[in-house]
Order: C-alpha cells, then structure tokens, then sequence
C-alpha cells in the first residue's frame, strides 16, 4: 500500500535570497495560477528593470491540486518528492507578443532549467549512474533523461493592473513559468511509464528540500541572466539559442510524431529548430514542415 505524502511549506532560503519576492505555500491548485491571480489582484508586485537587471518572483508550493501543462494536460507530482515553482518576470510587452522571437522564451524557460539541474548536481559532488546519461529538452516543453520525461515547463503571459489590452506596446507584462520537476520520486511512485525522477539516474544527491532550493536559487539566477540578454538583443540570441538547443534538443535527428489539438498527426526526422523556435520537420517525400503547436513523441 503506498501512504500519502502530507503537504509541507516549502523552505527556500538560498531562493529567498537571491529572488525579489517569494511566496511559499504548503497546498495550492496550481502555482502559475496563484502568480496570475496575486500579479492581477496586486498583491505580487514585481519593480521595473534597471540597468538590465530584471525582477524575478517565485511562487512554490509543495502540493498543486490541479497542476497544468500545455493543451490541457495534467501535471501530477507528489509533496516532498517533486519541486513545484512558478518564476513571473517583467518584460516587454513588444518582445511577449512578437511571433518572430516570442518561441524562445520557452526555449530560455529549457534551458535555464537544464543549467539549474546540471549545476546543483555539480555543486553537491552527485554524478549519473551510467556514462550516457544527460538532461534534454524534448520540443517544446519538457526535460527528458534516457527518454522520459523528468519535468515539465508552462509558460503564460500575464497583464498586470498597471497594463491593459490597449496600453503600449512599450508596456511591460508579465511572463510566469512554471517549471514542475521529479527530483526525488522512488520507482514505485512515478506518475507514468514515460515519466522519470532525477534520483533514478543520480547518486550522490541531497535531501529533497536542498535540492530543491539549490535549483530554484539556480533558475532565479538564469531567468534573470539570460532573459536580460534576450530582451536586449532578441535577433541576436534567438540565433545563439538555436545554435545551443542543437546539443540538447532530444528529438533532432529522430523519427517523431507530431500530435496535433485538431486530431492531426504529422510523421518525420525532426532536423532542428526555425528562427522563430518552430520545429522543423522533414518528412519521408523530402518536404520540410512547421511545427509551432504539438505534442511530439518518438517513433
């Protein structure tokens, strides 16, 4: 019989000292919707960018009731074995709203937490039980080890109150992330066959708790680095991240389905990403195809 696991406060020390504001419950339905809801009622403020520094909140929780993915998935997880964290950044209005770059930010979201897992793992001395095995990014959303699937990342635009439909276009808004990770799952525990937990694949880890803050810290600091340089050049490192999400994009080069909202499927090598963060998918006639909206999955 599996006991259930009693919701806790998440205590984020090393976040705290690094974010601009924290919220930290024990229980809620879903941490990008309490952002969303305390960034439109006014009680999560985030201060304007200077001197390209930006702002970074976190909302964490270590129970979400009704957790979300992209297309109206779920997104289970389980208290004191799962880091549940929304990061809600102010950027501008032109660069959310611009199709030609806007794909990246989920792309930034990716990376960003691929540097956090990589580089707690390094801090605490931990290391991979086999040679082979390394964090991806499966298109668009998730973190895959050995081919399932150890997280899940939602990115949604918020308008603050200061904001409305019909402000400038030099208008900040507000960006949530929501990055949901299996750190410390047992076998027994995982939600999916296709799922995963970073204990599986690394020994040497810390307590939970540790690795959670470690890599929450890690993504407020990413967040804020990299988006800084995205918003200051988008042209520019939207061609620098497509040359980095070669090395870690988990479908390039396979045989993948694409599952569209309408039904549709669509079959082929995925050979890379566009400039605007599309996938690319080439199929058996030689045709090369767009996918901007879909859940892909390897043959």
């Amino acid at each position: 019989m599996m006991i259930a696991l009693k919701a806790a406060t998440p205590q984020l020390p090393r976040t705290t000292a690094v974010a601009d504001h924290v919220v930290a419950v024990d229980e809620t339905d879903s941490t990008n919707a309490l952002a969303a809801q305390m960034i439109g009622d006014g009680s999560l403020t985030l201060p304007d960018h200077q001197d390209g520094e930006l702002a970074v909140a976190v909302v964490a929780a270590d129970r979400q009731t009704a957790g979300r993915g992209r297309n109206g998935h779920k997104w289970i997880s389980q208290p004191g074995r799962c880091s549940t964290m929304s990061y809600a950044v102010r950027i501008p209005r032109a660069i959310a709203t611009d199709e030609s770059v806007n794909g990246w930010l989920q792309m930034i979201a990716g990376l960003v937490t691929l540097d956090a897992l990589n580089g707690m793992i390094e801090e605490y001395g931990a290391a991979p039980n086999q040679s082979d095995c390394f964090l991806e990014l499966k298109w668009p959303n998730d973190v895959f080890c050995h081919g399932l699937k150890l997280g899940g990342l939602l990115s949604e635009l918020v308008i603050p109150p200061s904001s409305g439909t019909d402000a400038d276009a030099d208008d900040d808004v507000v960006i949530v992330f929501g990055v949901g990770l299996n750190l410390a799952l047992g076998a027994c525990r995982l939600p999916t066959p296709q799922s995963t937990s970073l204990q599986l694949h690394v020994s040497g880890l810390p307590s939970f708790g540790e690795m959670r803050d470690a890599v929450a810290e890690r993504q407020v600091e990413g967040f804020r680095e990299r988006l800084a340089k995205f918003i200051a050049d988008p042209k520019g490192q939207a061609e620098s991240l497509r040359e980095e999400m070669k090395a870690v994009c988990w479908a390039r080069g396979r045989q993948v389905e694409a599952h569209f909202t309408d039904g549709t499927t669509l079959t082929g090598e995925a050979i890379g990403l566009n400039e605007d963060a599309s996938l690319i998918l080439r199929t058996q006639d030689g045709a090369d195809h767009t996918v901007r909206t879909a859940d892909v999955g390897v043959l």
